[in-house]
Order: structure tokens, then sequence, then C-alpha cells
């Protein structure tokens, strides 16, 4: 086998290692911003008294964030898209540090929601950059591996750094925890100038139009997988709670332990395989999380069968995200991704909201017991769309483009 691989008529070693430092600094941003959107949910209690405004209230401050996200990816991507793509990335960073330290010192619940709906459009920009920055930091046959190690971030943040930021938090005041985050997000301006790269912006003679992105061959096909699988998904997640204790299990927080260090196993996993066997991996992922449900609807009561279905559960979606944007990135190519991430975050947004909406409204009525029933068959439809789409959208080799 060949040690080297020609990328745009230049030899480049194979073995090259990947750009580790700026590779870090993205995945760190993205962790940051996970940190930043969830942190007040486990702060409720605290916050409240100190902004004098109910519990509920200060829930909506995640909500606030999550809506301008949704909101903001496609119209900021586009208006932005054709300025450098550090300043832009330096520029989220900063949202994200005027948000935090505005929050970390307002006594004012308006000032501080507004400054949430800051962190959200910043979120929504940075979302819609991430996996192509990462692409263009390495070789095509390394791409699916650096969007690996980028999106990882997301992962530790739901499984360590949300409960270690309430812990902080607890120890320190939630004012100080959100002052910590702000400090981290002007650290990370001075490690991704250093370290990412930079790239120029598309050139105004190369803009494809977003419609035509949005029909690019293969991208309505990764977008409507992502839809499915973030419904699917998000209708059980939401409520495993209600749906563990129906089975008998009222261990909530083992469960979603068991769920979050199994999606870091499936990112490493995941890690392994993107580059090699993407489409392999990927129906693998998607046939799991598929297996899961009905093995939940029929024997979750069953001792045992929860924590290690759960387990399961978590180590298929936990690479499922990086391997269906990898593929987004391929078929639109490294020079339009920011663009097509932008559309996949509004889906994936969407998705959760769905989700959401739906499960809450499967167990006010048929009840707890049909939730993974509900998860099912759509699920099914994103690995039915991953297995009929094998040209354009999700071949076996990686695109070398």
């Amino acid at each position: 086998m060949s040690t080297t691989s020609l990328v745009k008529g230049t030899a480049r070693p194979a073995s090259a290692p990947l750009p580790w430092s700026g590779l870090l600094a993205l995945s760190t941003a993205a962790f940051t911003a996970v940190l930043t959107e969830l942190l007040p949910a486990g702060l409720l209690p605290r916050m409240a008294p100190a902004l004098g405004v109910s519990e509920a209230r200060i829930g909506f401050l995640v909500t606030g964030y999550a809506v301008a996200s949704f909101a903001a990816a496609i119209p900021l991507t586009a208006l932005l898209r054709g300025l450098p793509r550090r300043p832009v990335l330096v520029g989220t960073l900063l949202g994200f540090a005027l948000s935090n330290a505005v929050v970390a010192l307002s006594s004012s619940y308006a000032l501080t929601f507004a400054a949430r709906l800051v962190a959200g459009c910043a979120g929504g920009t940075l979302w819609a950059m991430l996996a192509g920055c990462a692409a263009r930091m390495v070789p095509p046959e390394r791409r699916g591996r650096a969007i690996a190690v980028v999106l990882a971030g997301i992962t530790l943040a739901l499984s360590l750094g949300v409960p270690a930021g309430t812990a902080l938090a607890g120890a320190v005041g939630w004012r100080t925890a959100f002052g910590v985050l702000a400090a981290v997000a002007v650290l990370l301006v001075g490690w991704t100038h250093a370290r990412v790269p930079g790239s120029p912006g598309e050139a105004p003679h190369a803009r494809v139009p977003l419609a035509r992105v949005a029909t690019l061959p293969g991208v309505p096909a990764v977008l409507s997988v992502t839809l499915f699988l973030l419904v699917g998904h998000q209708v059980m997640y939401t409520y495993v709670a209600p749906f563990a204790a129906h089975a008998g299990f009222g261990r909530t927080g083992l469960v979603l332990l068991l769920f979050g260090a199994a999606t870091v196993v499936g990112i490493w996993i995941t890690g392994v395989l993107v580059d090699r066997r993407p489409r392999a991996a990927l129906l693998g992922a998607l046939g799991l999380c598929a297996a899961v449900m009905p093995t939940l609807g029929l024997a979750a009561g069953v001792p045992g069968v929860l924590p290690v279905s759960v387990a399961l559960w978590g180590l298929a979606f936990g690479g499922a995200p990086t391997l269906i944007q990898t593929a987004l990135v391929d078929v639109s190519g490294p020079e339009r991704a920011d663009v097509a991430t932008s559309l996949q975050t509004t889906v994936y947004n969407a998705g959760i909201a769905v989700g959401s909406l739906t499960g809450g409204v499967v167990l006010s009525g048929p009840g707890a017991g049909a939730l993974p029933w509900t998860a099912l068959p759509l699920i099914a439809l994103a690995l039915t769309v991953v297995a009929l789409n094998r040209r354009n959208a999700f071949p076996s080799g990686r695109h070398s483009s």
C-alpha cells in the first residue's frame, strides 16, 4: 500500500498526524457552546431567587437560546459566508464570552434573557462552521476522524460538562460558573487564532444559492436521516425518566450516566471507522438503535434489560451525528460545508423540538410504554434512507474531494 496520497496534486503522507491543537480548540468550542446552552437547566433553584422570577422562567433561558440558535443558523451563515472563516469563528467565541459575562453580572431577567439570545445566535453560527473548519484542516481521507474529534466536545459536555458545571455552581455560586465560562471563551479566542488555520470566505462568483445547496445530490437524503433519527431519538430520550419508572427502574441518574458513558465509547469507535467504513458504521449504528427500541418495548421490566439496552442505545447514538455530518460534508464539499451544515443545524433543532413534542403527546395519551414503539418507525425510516442511498449520499468509501 502506498504511503502517500495525492490531494490537489500534492503528495501528502497518509500517516501524517492530525492537527490536534487546532481540532481540540474546535472541540473545546463545541464543549463551551453546549455547556453555555444547558447550564441554566441545572441551576433553576439558584438562579430564580437572584433574578426575582420563577424557576419556569429560568427554564426559558434554555428555550430562548435554542430558539435563537434555530432561527439564526441559516440567515447568519448565509450573511457571513463571504467573510474569512477564522474571524467569524472568533466572533462567535466573543459572543459566548459577552453573553456569559452579562449573565454572570446581571440582576435583571430581561437583560439576562437578551444575553442568552446573543449566545443562541453565536451558537447557531458556530454549529454551522465546526465541521467545515475541521474538514478544511485535513486531507479528505482524514476528514471523518477530524470531525469526530471536534464533535466529541458535544458528547463530553453532555456526559461530564453539565454535571461538573452544576457542581461548580453549587460550590462557588452560579455567577462564578458563568464567569468561568466567559473566561474560557476568551482563552479560546487566542487558542483559535493561533492554531486554527485561516481560510477565505466564498467568493461572490462561486457562491451557490442556499436552495441549490439544499438540493445538491445526496444533501436531501442526509438531512432527512438527520430529521428522522433526531425525532425518534428525542421521543425516547426526553422522557427516559418516566419510561424508567414505568419499567420499575427508578434510578434515572444511573440510566443517564450509562447512556452518557456509552456515547463516549461510541464516539471513539466512530473515529476509528468513519474514514474506512462510513456506510457500514452508520448502518450498524442505526440498526442497533432500531433494535434497542422493541427490546425496551417488550422487555424493559426484565431485570438487567433496561440498563444494558440504554448502554447499547448510547453506544449506537454516540457516533451517529459524526457519521451523518461527515456524509454531509462529503456530498456538499468542504467549500460549501458551512451552508450545508447550517441547514443541518436547523433540521437537528427541529428534530429535537418535534421529537420532544411527540413524546409528550404519547406520554399523555397511550403512556410511557408506547414511547419505544413510537420511536422505532422513525429510526427505521432513517435506516431505510441510508440503505437506499448508497450512490449519492452514503457510499461505501469516502469521497476524494
